[in-house]
Parts: C-alpha cells; structure tokens; sequence
C-alpha cells in the first residue's frame, strides 16, 4: 500500500494568494513601512490664535524672535507718554523693543520653538554730538553682539518706528564707537545664523 505524498505549498503561491485577497478587499499592498511614529503635537512656529502675544496695552509692535532657525515676528507692545517728541520717542520705541526681546517667550511660544538670544540689561540711546539724528547708541557695541542677536535687534528696529523712512537703522555702540547703517534683508530674516544684516559705515 503506498503512501500519498504531501504537495508542498511554495512560499510564491502563497504570496500571489495574499496579494489576491487584499486587492479583492480594496487594499493595496506595500512594501514601504507605514509606522513612522506619533504625530506631533503642534507644528514649530505654530501658535494659538487666542494665546499668541504677550501684549498688554500700550503702542503694538512685532519684534523677531527665533524659531526654526529662522526670524519670526511676533506681536507685543511697548508704552510711549503722550505728547513726546519725535526723536525721544524713537529712542523710548527702541528701548521698549529691546526690552521685549530680552524677555522670556510666553509658554505658548516656548512649546511651538520660540527662542531669544538677546539679553538683558541693554540700553539705548539717542544721537551724541555731529551724530545722524536718526542714530541709536546701544550699551553693548553691535560688532560684540552674536549674530543672532544682531539680526533679532536690526530686523525688529527696520520694523518700527525705530527705523529710518528706507527701513534702514543706524547702529552704534557707546562713546565714540563707529556707526553703521544696517539693513533687514529677507535672507538675514531666513537664516540669521549665516547671513549678517548688511552694512555700511554712517559715520559723518
């Protein structure tokens, strides 16, 4: 009596049947894996719309802050007197600007990759003697600032009142530092750790 010998199934057969079903079933087979993790949990630079400044009153402005390497513009204020005269009020803008970068991002922007590399304790001023009227002096010399900071504090000042008609700043350090006129250009605003703020000598 002889034994029926057992069909082997080969593993192509199998596969050509699998395929077969989940085309039948409307699903498409791949071969590319599909479990890239969970999502994220907000995109970066993305804020809400009812959470996403820190103002509280006063004269609205934007100041630049970091956020994917890039410089974001943000809404914040800045309290200006009355009745102040141009030029004071320029120097008080400006100061105020200075003020709202050195601060802390709200925890909002923190989470969505809000950062500053301004610091604080800078101070500005107005023009000394024989200076352009429109020069703003700043405790800390502009060549000692990282690059970072220079293009958060030049992109935010061409964006103000702070700047000139052209949207250009004049920048100078204390005492008899060298000025310069600085320039926000759109590749500073897009990577401000490789492009500086151009600029060229103010000097009188």
């Amino acid at each position: 009596m002889t034994t029926p010998r057992r069909r082997s199934v080969r593993p192509w057969a199998v596969l050509g049947l699998l395929a077969a079903l989940l085309t039948g079933c409307g699903i498409r087979s791949t071969q590319v894996p599909t479990d890239f993790g969970p999502a994220p949990s907000r995109a970066p630079c993305a804020l809400s719309g009812d959470i996403s400044t820190q103002t509280s009153g006063g004269v609205p402005v934007q100041v630049f802050l970091l956020c994917s390497a890039q410089l974001v513009p943000v809404d914040r204020s800045v309290s200006i007197p009355t009745g102040t005269a141009e030029g004071a009020r320029r120097v008080l803008v400006a100061q105020g600007l200075l003020d709202e970068l050195a601060e802390t991002p709200s925890t909002a922007e923190l989470l969505a990759g809000y950062a500053t590399d301004v610091r604080g304790g800078m101070t500005v001023s107005g023009p000394h003697d024989k200076d352009p009227e429109d020069t703003l002096r700043l405790s800390t010399p502009p060549d000692d600032l990282t690059r970072f900071s220079l293009a958060q504090i030049v992109c935010t000042f061409a964006n103000s009142a702070a700047a000139q008609d052209d949207g250009s700043v004049i920048l100078g350090g204390p005492g008899t530092d060298p000025l310069n006129r600085y320039e926000c250009t759109p590749e500073v605003r897009a990577s401000p750790g490789t492009e500086t703020p151009p600029s060229t000598s103010a000097d009188s």
